[in-house]
């Protein structure tokens, strides 16, 4: 979701204005004190009068949005999918490489009839990627080649480990000529890091 907004909190006693960062999985806020909201943990969402109304074990967290309350609420409410966070959409052309998810490609099928699971042929709109090591990220040099102009090749790797960190990505992706742009959840075990050909390229 990516949205920011300056806002006041009251939680309990405390009350402090800052900043308020609606994120894809947590409503974040930065002011005199921190406070972090993962959606999942919330037992209540309501909006009214420009207020937001979080309830979860920490209490009710009652942010002074405006007219964003009800926006805010919505899209807590109504999280995206991950195919919708992934950019796939019904006439999206895609390609695994090495990903065996199961559960991931069950999903993926439903959306989508354009799923090429061998070596690439055509351009494509998004190629996934599964790196379990630096070793195969080698393979972003060549991947590319297969995209469309406003491709997007997402790295997926697990969380956590120490022989491939995010960083390690981002670097091989500059090696290979590609800018990193986003970062989602992909499942609990997995996260996933969205390059692209930068502009100057396209």
């Amino acid at each position: 979701m990516g949205s920011e907004a300056d806002c006041t909190l009251k939680l309990g006693s405390r009350v402090s204005t800052g900043k308020a960062y609606l994120e894809s999985e947590s409503l974040i806020f930065r002011g005199d004190f921190r406070l972090s909201l993962p959606f999942e943990n919330l037992t209540a969402v309501e909006a009214e009068d420009g207020e937001l109304r979080l309830t979860s074990a920490q209490g009710t967290a009652i942010f002074e949005l405006g007219a964003l309350a009800e926006k805010w609420a919505f899209k807590i409410r109504n999280p995206k999918s991950l195919l919708d966070k992934l950019g796939i959409k019904p006439d999206s052309q895609v390609a695994l490489v090495g990903l065996r998810d199961e559960d991931f490609r069950k999903q993926l099928r439903q959306r989508t009839r354009y799923v090429v699971t061998g070596p690439p042929k055509t351009e494509l709109d998004s190629i996934l990627l599964e790196a379990t090591a630096e070793n195969d990220l080698k393979k972003l040099d060549r991947l590319q080649s297969f995209l469309k102009r406003h491709g997007s090749i997402w790295v997926v790797w697990p969380k956590g480990r120490e022989e491939l960190k995010e960083g390690d990505i981002m670097a091989a992706a500059k090696d290979a000529g590609l800018v990193d742009v986003k970062v989602v959840k992909f499942s609990e075990t997995h996260s996933a890091l969205k390059l692209v050909i930068p502009l100057s390229r396209r």
